[in-house]
């Protein structure tokens, strides 16, 4: 078995064994490369070595980063190294540890102490060999996510590190595993909201089948931490739109659905993370606005004006996750606005025109995507745009506002010198009419702008 390495790091390792130290690939990028994947992030652990010694051989090979020294890890050309370590805990908190350092730790003793056993592998680069002690590279075939040990409860924040990766790499929660998430659903309070918020992102970020969330949260009782998701669990909808489920059920399609739109259209980072948070947020208000109503003289279901509800929803499940407020403000609008092609009674220029600004700053472009992924979490039923966005996608590009809003032409300063340069919230109140005015058509460049804005102080001064 062969793991390519970086040519540089080949040096380092072998000073590392001429000085008599084991230095193994450990952890993520052993499972990356056993899926086939380029490793990303590369971890060494060094066996037999103190973090002195540590020091010293890498600082002949550049400069050596100590920041990370209570961990026992040295940065090199953005190469972790570490040591072993054994962790014992000290309090109720999740940053209650004792960590010890000590050179004689053999490495299967310090992989049970790793969180689960896809990342309880080690690679021995000089060798070319798999260190499996805990059968990672059976549950990683298995598709299965087990913890490496008993060990496991002593960090609740594993939990949610175990839901980014069930959706990350498709995976089923072990029973027992699941359980042990059980004995420590109380110890979520004692999470740092900063380590919640990270896990979240990854999961946003990086997770294939993001749906897979809500089976892994409720098989691990952890769901009751997220209640706006639990809620939507057994509200039912009317099956002739959505013949897949409840509401808790058509979010987890559209969350598979958005990560397909993602792969496809090429979307990362923080403008994937707004794709999932806004499907996973869509539907929230339906576990309080579904209701029985006779439409036709048929009883069907239906969630009036959840959309609208959905948006401070949203808002606060984002705000308790710690997600940051540049992603939730694009969310909230989205979630607003996702049912526009149902609301838009006509497709004009104006209309869209003021739909980019309502969304903004997300875009329609966005809204598009999200639209895409909700009409193809309704299985059997088929997916993909609705003739209705696509019109509206069409509309904004001839418009230019597909990806933000008409840039404004009347600007504070350019009604300051009518008021004497004296600033306050009429300047403001001018420049929101100027705005509506240019949604509307009014004027679309600088010259007719300025004549408007001529017509309306005068007007208003009459």
């Amino acid at each position: 078995m062969h793991l390519p390495l970086p040519d540089s790091v080949a040096p380092v390792l072998r000073s590392l064994r001429e000085a008599g130290f084991k230095p193994y690939l450990a952890g993520g990028g052993v499972r990356d490369w056993l899926l086939g994947q380029p490793p990303k992030d590369l971890d060494f652990e060094v066996y037999g070595c103190s973090y002195a010694q540590l020091e010293a051989i890498l600082s002949r090979h550049g400069r050596a980063d100590l920041v990370g020294k209570s961990f026992g890890v040295v940065k090199l050309a953005g190469i972790d190294f570490s040591l072993p370590r054994r962790e014992s805990k000290t309090g109720s908190h999740h940053r209650d540890f004792r960590t010890q350092f000590d050179p004689s730790i053999d490495p299967r003793e310090a992989c049970s102490r790793r969180d689960f056993t896809i990342n309880a592998m080690l690679y021995d680069p000089h060798a070319g060999q798999l260190l499996d002690f805990y059968g990672g590279e059976r549950d990683l075939r298995a598709h299965i996510l087990r913890a490496t040990s008993r060990a496991f409860i002593e960090d609740p924040l594993r939990v949610l590190r175990g839901m980014q990766f069930a959706c990350r790499f498709d995976l089923e929660v072990d029973p027992d595993t699941a359980a042990m998430c059980a004995s420590i659903a109380d110890q979520y309070p004692t999470i740092a909201r900063e380590r919640v918020a990270e896990e979240w992102m990854k999961w946003a970020t990086k997770a294939s089948h993001p749906g897979r969330a809500g089976k892994y949260l409720a098989q691990t009782g952890w769901l009751m931490h997220f209640p706006e998701i639990a809620a939507m669990q057994e509200i039912p909808q009317d099956p002739e739109w959505h013949p897949e489920g409840d509401v808790f059920v058509h979010t987890m399609l559209v969350l598979d659905a958005a990560a397909r739109v993602a792969q496809r259209e090429h979307i990362e980072g923080d403008d994937r993370a707004v794709l999932l948070f806004a499907a996973l947020c869509h539907d929230l208000a339906k576990a309080t606005t579904t209701v029985l109503r006779n439409k036709g003289g048929v009883m069907r279901w239906t969630a009036w004006g959840h959309e609208e509800e959905g948006a401070p929803l949203a808002k606060a499940l984002l705000a308790r996750l710690g997600i940051k407020h540049s992603i939730s403000v694009e969310v909230e609008p989205l979630v607003a606005n996702h049912l526009i092609t149902s609301h838009l009674r006509e497709i004009s220029a104006r209309a869209i025109r003021r739909l980019a600004m309502r969304l903004a700053p997300a875009n329609i472009q966005k809204l598009t995507w999200l639209i895409e992924a909700d009409h193809s979490g309704r299985p059997p039923l088929p997916g993909g745009l609705p003739d209705g966005a696509r019109k509206i996608f069409e509309m904004a590009q001839q418009q230019a506002v597909a990806e933000q809003p008409q840039a404004p032409w009347i600007l504070g300063r350019h009604v300051l010198p009518y008021f004497d340069g004296r600033p306050g919230k009429h300047i403001g109140e001018v420049v929101r009419a100027a705005s509506e005015a240019q949604a509307d058509g009014e004027f679309s460049n600088e010259p007719d702008a300025l004549v408007w804005l001529e017509r309306y102080i005068s007007h208003s001064r009459n």
